[in-house]
């Protein structure tokens, strides 16, 4: 039924409100709410009868003449305001004579709700029943500011539960309850209650199915209780009450609220956490979280969205309450677009702020001696949309508004601006890198954050604030980490080193500012990394250990910050994986171990955080290496089967998690690794294999990113080698054609990257080794060459790394079974193992060598 028939039909409504009780805790609100749910139902056609204040005899009174009078409508409504408890299972509505001395008291006065139940079916047709009736603690005296029950009878509290319980759904019946079953409902700080108010805001709302009408109550109390009050509806009604509208023709807040109750309860409780962290209302981030599209995304992704969401609403709140403009009408307008913000209505927001900025904008070209206040004012109120932009996670349309306030700055002259102004600048240029950097527009940010490099400098040649300094020197390792991901190692580091230099003089002139050393820190960590893909494990290991005094230093400061020691984990797994690449495997295992420590203790703290579930994954595989090393295949395996075991409940847990995914893939190779240590061929292929399927999915799903195609091409091999083993060359050289394709690019992509010229020469071999079987000799010796060349060219820039110089031996090996002299080369390979073993740089596993390559050289004429 229609509000256009609404006048064809007979609507009637008994409106009930309590408030004054005798004997229990009196309520403030009840007869307003009354007053205004009862104007409410008159605009929709409704006869109202409105009783207040009454005793339990003249409540049944109330409803036995309702059922007289109201006999054969069309639509029947009770609505009950007051206290409501549940005992033994049955719900009750109390009266005003409610008496709670004992249990027997309370059942004799109160009414069941079975009563009011069974007068709306014997009324009419469709039968409406909504109780705001679930308010806290009515027995605890004056302080109390709920409507539902706690007792200080004994007998009374432990048969009343707080709030009102399911009823099952009634034919022809829906309920509304102010509540969820069990839980309380506020009285209100104002005249009305929360769950009312909203109930008289939407039940008017033309053309709008009751469901949906209650749908928007339940979500806007809701979001404006920051989630502790959630209404509760179940219906029994056969056929639509009001027709429905679509979506689209409602306001955005309205069409905000609907969207909201498809959340699910797991997602409501992060966005709540998140919410509650930021101390801000719900409604802005379930707008981001609906409006943005988050179905491809990981759950790890997904909370880091919605942390980027809340960040980006404080800020611009903060921004949007301390800007001030000489305008009042663009000042007015800011404050209006504030409220829209908090609603979660991000676009009546910029609607609104690009009404204030097209006020200074015909201001400043109508009148010359405003143009450059205007032309600022505007800059500000377009910073301020860019960040409504940003807290909905719309990354370009807040690009566009970022790009407007530069130019408007631009316009304006620098001469000009303040230093609230040139800092709003500053930081307009670091958001627009980071975006860019989020849309993978690698050439936009870096130009961002190089005009952020030049801004920052000249700002701080003029100002003697420290603060400016370490802005600079940070703004350096934001160019950097853009020059790292195009791949530009030099200039990466350059930035870094320059930014390290920097905050290493701040942090020694400014001791007490604690954050400035985790910049620090993160400076060192960032070179380590390019080094060590450089190839020099000496200067990485330096600034590691240099990183990991500092993040001591932070975690022994404050102790309990969980992000502390997870910094602290990553420095000794960068410190463990070059002391294993140097062969000095117990320095690797107690850095390994530490790691695991520290990864065990905060997973125990947190058992549902997948991303600490994750990092001991991590740390079960590279103590699973280790083992490797040591020549444990057995207690390899175990290791690994371990973090393959976490990995999996993860993924079963977030199954379009692609990183986690690759964890898989990576972790299947693992196993495969251990079993082949074991001569396990048809078990090691079967984990390859696996390894091998979900390798292909993802990197055929982003053929863009190195790392997976990367991965891809290890799989290949690990495969092709088994099935070498077995017989099967054919489809071996296959599988090492595969690969060397993908290695062969990346070398090419990146000649600097170390990684990727190993990985090809490690495929060189592989093929090398498969057409000397098939008696290809000079296909082989030209595989073996370009093999041996790679790895000497490595070997060279860095003699400690003992994996390179072990590459190299076996190199030589390989090639000398097509080389014109192979006692030379064999006696040189020998030598370079003898020195490694002297030196301790030998790993148990690669002992074997040296009786391999004497035996060798004994069977050389």
């Amino acid at each position: 039924m229609t509000t256009a028939t609404a006048v064809a039909e007979r609507r009637v409504a008994l409106v009930i409100a309590d408030g004054d009780y005798r004997l229990i805790r009196p309520l403030a609100n009840p007869v307003h709410d009354g007053e205004a749910m009862g104007a409410a139902l008159k605009k929709l056609g409704f006869e109202v009868v409105f009783e207040t204040n009454r005793d339990l005899r003249r409540m049944r009174r109330a409803l036995d003449d309702f059922r007289e009078d109201a006999k054969g409508a069309d639509v029947a409504l009770v609505y009950f305001s007051g206290h409501g408890v549940e005992i033994s299972g049955d719900n009750r509505l109390l009266p005003v004579d409610a008496d709670a001395s004992s249990l027997d008291a309370l059942e004799k006065t109160s009414l069941p709700l079975e009563e009011v139940r069974d007068t709306v079916a014997a009324t009419a047709k469709v039968g409406l029943i909504v109780l705001d009736a679930c308010r806290s603690d009515p027995f605890s005296g004056s302080s109390g500011e709920g409507r539902s029950a706690t007792s200080l009878s004994k007998d009374v509290a432990d048969k009343v539960k707080p709030g009102l319980g399911r009823t099952g759904r009634a034919e022809n019946i829906l309920f509304a309850f102010s509540a969820a079953p069990g839980e309380t409902a506020a009285d209100g700080t104002g005249q009305n209650s929360p769950f009312t108010t909203a109930l008289t805001k939407y039940l008017g709302t033309d053309g709008l199915e009751i469901r949906s009408v209650l749908t928007l109550v339940q979500q806007e109390v809701y979001d404006l209780s920051r989630g502790r009050q959630l209404p509760y509806v179940e219906s029994g009604l056969p056929k639509l009450f009001f027709a429905a509208a679509a979506r689209e023709q409602l306001p955005e807040r309205e069409r905000l609220l609907l969207a909201m109750a498809d959340v699910t309860p797991e997602m409501r409780g992060e966005v709540e956490q998140i919410a509650s962290d930021a101390d801000m209302p719900l409604a802005p981030l379930y707008g981001a979280l609906i409006s943005s599209d988050s179905s491809h995304l990981s759950a790890d992704s997904l909370n880091a969205r919605l942390h980027e969401a809340a960040d980006a609403f404080v800020k611009v709140r903060s921004e949007m309450r301390t800007l001030a403009s000489d305008d009042p009408q663009v000042t007015e307008l800011r404050r209006l677009a504030e409220e829209q913000l908090s609603l979660g209505a991000f676009d009546g927001a910029r609607a609104i702020l690009a009404k204030a900025a097209d006020i200074d904008n015909v201001s400043r070209n109508a009148l010359k001696a405003n143009f450059v206040s205007r032309t600022l004012s505007e800059a500000a109120t377009r910073f301020l949309s860019g960040g409504a932009a940003r807290a909905d996670l719309d990354y370009a349309t807040a690009i566009k508004d970022y790009e407007s306030v530069l130019a408007l700055y631009g316009e304006a002259g620098q001469t000009d601006l303040t230093l609230d102004e040139a800092d709003r600048q500053i930081r307009t240029l670091d958001e627009l890198g980071k975006l860019y950097t989020l849309v993978g527009n690698t050439g936009a940010a870096g130009r961002a954050f190089a005009a952020l490099v030049s801004n920052l400098e000249l700002r701080s040649a003029r100002e003697t604030d420290p603060s400016v300094k370490r802005d600079f020197a940070v703004s350096h390792i934001k160019l950097g980490n853009i020059k790292l991901a195009q791949g530009d190692l030099p200039e990466a580091l350059e930035n870094y080193q320059t930014a390290r230099t920097m905050l290493r003089d701040l942090t020694a002139t400014e001791p007490d500012r604690l954050p400035w050393f985790g910049d620090f820190a993160m400076a060192d960590d960032k070179i380590g990394d390019v080094l060590v893909t450089q190839g020099d494990l000496a200067g990485a290991s330096q600034v590691y250990r240099e990183s990991l005094s500092i993040k001591k230093q932070l975690a022994d400061n404050e102790p309990e910050r969980a992000e502390l020691q997870r910094d602290l984990t990553i420095s000794y797994d960068e410190i463990g994986a070059l002391a294993r690449t140097a062969g000095q495997l117990d320095n690797a295992q107690t850095a390994y171990e530490e790691s695991l420590n520290i990864r065990l203790a905060l997973a125990e703290k947190k058992p549902r955080d997948a991303e600490r579930q994750r990092d001991v994954s991590v740390s079960h595989e590279t103590i699973g290496d280790l083992k490797r090393e040591r020549g444990d295949a057995a207690g390899a395996l175990a290791s690994y089967r371990a973090g393959q075991a976490i990995v999996e409940r993860l993924v079963g847990h977030d199954p379009g998690n692609s990183e986690l995914k690759r964890d898989l893939s990576v972790g299947n190779a693992k196993i495969g690794n251990a079993l082949s240590d074991q001569e396990k061929w048809p078990d090691a292929l079967a984990a390859y294999r696996k390894a091998l399927a979900i390798a292909r999915v993802l990197a055929a799903n982003d053929p863009a990113n190195t790392d997976w195609q990367r991965d891809l091409s290890v799989s290949l091999e690990k495969v092709a080698g088994i099935l070498a083993i077995q017989g099967d060359r054919a489809g071996a050289l296959q599988a090492y054609t595969d690969s060397f394709a993908i290695a062969d690019r990346l070398a090419k992509l990146d000649p600097a990257n170390a990684d990727w010229q190993r990985d090809l020469s490690i495929t060189l071999s592989e093929i090398g080794m498969l057409k000397a079987r098939q008696r290809d000799i000079k296909g082989a010796r030209q595989a073996f060459q370009d093999s041996l060349d790679i790895r000497q060219q490595l070997a060279q820039s860095d003699p400690n790394n003992a994996t390179w110089q072990r590459d190299l031996v076996v190199a030589m090996i390989d090639y000398a079974q097509v080389a014109k002299d192979p006692k030379a080369v064999l006696s040189q390979a020998l030598d370079m193992t003898l020195e490694l073993d002297r030196s301790g740089r030998l790993a148990p596993r690669y002992k074997f060598m040296i009786k391999f390559l004497r035996d060798r050289l004994a069977k050389v004429k």
